[in-house]
């Protein structure tokens, strides 16, 4: 039955499929902005909780919104948005980029990440077809999204996001070997795991400062556990150079110093989706050049 399904996706026009696939990951990415928002606040309520009551403080707080529970609502007059006042992109336009009830600006933010969601699904679609191993890019991909505004945000790649998304890649590369053998990915998730932990304790040894997080380590884990670990040299250069030229660049948009804190997480997430794609000729080039 699933094989018949992708069967008859297949034999859509690539365009056609493509734009399905495109409209699809707007409304993908209108959830990832809500992920991005509210996990985060779910994560620090829950954090202020356990810790109140390790200390036996007894000061009730209310919990934030879920992700699903609640309808979306302007975070300045707390209007609920209407549905058609919630559609991906357009409705930002129709409305000229302000909320209906109060006036109040809607953040460029909302519409960028709808868009670059369905970009890169549409790109996923076509370059694997409507197979498995698409559909698993689609989720792989939304996940490094999610992943990547939270870390912008906060510094922070949540376990909810990089431990499934590592055991994820494990279970696929078992069951159906998608993307890499089991031992490959095996090896790649200890490898990812324990390169950056050496980085990490090396830094703090040398400087005594702690230079990445723990989030970080998890994730390209994740990565090589989705790829194996013959893609995680590549990774770990990309996203070291991509972040290197954006920390640099930051620092002089800012004018502040190299002591501000710059997530790690967005170059890993992108140079992992970069090899999820063009993996195979990245480490061709990279071994047989």
């Amino acid at each position: 039955m699933v094989l018949e399904f992708f069967d008859a996706l297949n034999a859509l026009p690539p365009a056609v499929l493509a734009t399905a696939v495109f409209v699809f990951g707007l409304l993908v990415g209108s959830f990832l902005n809500v992920v991005i928002l509210r996990m985060p606040a779910r994560l620090f309520h829950d954090w202020r909780c356990q810790c109140r009551e390790l200390l036996e403080i007894d000061e009730p707080e209310s919990a934030p919104p879920g992700l699903v529970v609640k309808r979306s609502h302007c975070p300045r007059c707390g209007a609920t948005i209407r549905w058609y006042d919630n559609i991906p992109v357009i409705s930002w336009l129709m409305l000229g980029r302000r909320c209906r009830s109060c006036g109040e600006a809607i953040s460029w933010r909302y519409p960028f990440v709808e868009l670059v969601t369905a970009i890169l699904s549409a790109v996923v679609i076509l370059h694997f077809g409507a197979t498995p191993e698409g559909a698993a890019a689609l989720v792989f991909t939304w996940a490094l999204i999610a992943a990547t505004g939270i870390d912008f945000d906060h510094q922070l790649l949540p376990d909810q996001i990089t431990l499934p998304l590592l055991w994820l890649g494990l279970g696929l590369n078992l069951w159906l070997g998608l993307f890499a053998s089991l031992e490959e990915a095996v090896i790649g998730a200890i490898a990812g795991y324990l390169a950056l932990w050496s980085v990490f304790h090396l830094f703090k040894l040398l400087t005594g400062k702690e230079g990445m997080g723990f989030g970080d380590f998890k994730l390209l884990a994740a990565l090589g556990a989705w790829m194996g670990w013959q893609v995680l040299p590549v990774v770990i250069l990309l996203a070291s150079f991509v972040g290197a030229v954006a920390g640099i660049a930051i620092m002089i948009a800012t004018r502040r110093g190299k002591e501000v804190p710059i997530a790690f997480g967005p170059y890993l997430a992108a140079a992992g989706w970069i090899a999820l794609i063009w993996g195979d000729r990245i480490v061709d080039f990279w071994l047989y050049a």
